[in-house]
């Protein structure tokens, strides 16, 4: 099997796996600086300068938030037992990048800018964004993402297979263990809001067209979705502040 072989998507990937949402790594993080856009800027927040380490992972020295990277060193080290080929494939376009997600039209902040992102090569190779394949080397690795807790991007509206980053679950279990130092914060609850993106957001858009809003259902929660949302909400008599939180989710079947 040639691990750089392009192949389409699999179905039901992420099993159990959500995407972290930016409202839960604004909460629990803080804004990693106070403007951004599409090209690497350095994080200026003083708290998360404190847990960005450079550390060797295994196949490659990375530089990024300390849970995650401690995640890496485990899912790499999972690869490197049961499937030595691919781990020796393995290299890295980085992860550390305060940046707004690229192609889109939302304003939303990369969770590369937490450094809780990382894009993977396999044998010097990145994959395309965007053209609905991937290499064959990053499906087989998206298993040992999963099992910690990591989001393959692939998922995306827009297909990001060189993707992964700590999903939304994870991100909250780091919390809870104190991992956050110098954050003395409460978990928000889970909901979506503008900037969000992946399959939960398709379904999102999904049920707000069951109720006739001729969405173009692409996973993406940008101003068309968040207009949506907002008149959907007045209908129902809620407060309309365009937020799908659990009220909003009822209602909407979710």
């Amino acid at each position: 099997m040639n691990l750089n072989d392009l192949k389409k998507v699999p179905r039901n990937i992420n099993p159990g796996v959500r995407s972290a949402k930016l409202q839960t790594m604004a909460a629990l993080l803080g804004n990693p600086r106070s403007s951004f856009d599409v090209d690497c800027q350095p994080v200026t927040n003083p708290t998360l300068k404190k847990l960005i380490v450079l550390e060797d992972v295994g196949p490659f020295r990375i530089t990024g938030l300390k849970p995650a990277v401690d995640d890496l060193r485990i899912i790499f080290a999972d690869v490197k037992a049961n499937d030595p080929g691919l781990y020796a494939a393995l290299g890295t376009a980085g992860m550390l990048c305060c940046r707004l997600v690229r192609g889109t039209k939302t304003g939303a902040i990369s969770n590369h800018s937490w450094g809780t992102a990382i894009d993977i090569k396999i044998n010097d190779v990145l994959d395309r964004r965007g053209d609905g394949k991937v290499l064959q080397g990053l499906i087989n690795l998206a298993p040992f993402f999963n099992k910690q807790g990591w989001f393959w991007g692939a998922d995306f509206g827009t297909e990001d297979g060189m993707h992964f980053e700590v999903g939304d679950d994870r991100i909250r279990e780091f919390h809870k263990a104190g991992l956050f130092t110098g954050r003395s914060v409460v978990a928000p609850e889970l909901a979506l809001n503008i900037g969000d993106r992946g399959p939960e957001v398709r379904h999102l858009q999904e049920r707000l067209n069951s109720f006739g809003s001729g969405l173009k259902v692409d996973g993406i929660y940008g101003p068309t979705t968040h207009a949506a949302v907002i008149s959907f909400q007045a209908e129902k008599g809620f407060d309309p502040d365009g937020i799908i939180g659990p009220k909003t989710a009822a209602a909407l079947g979710l």
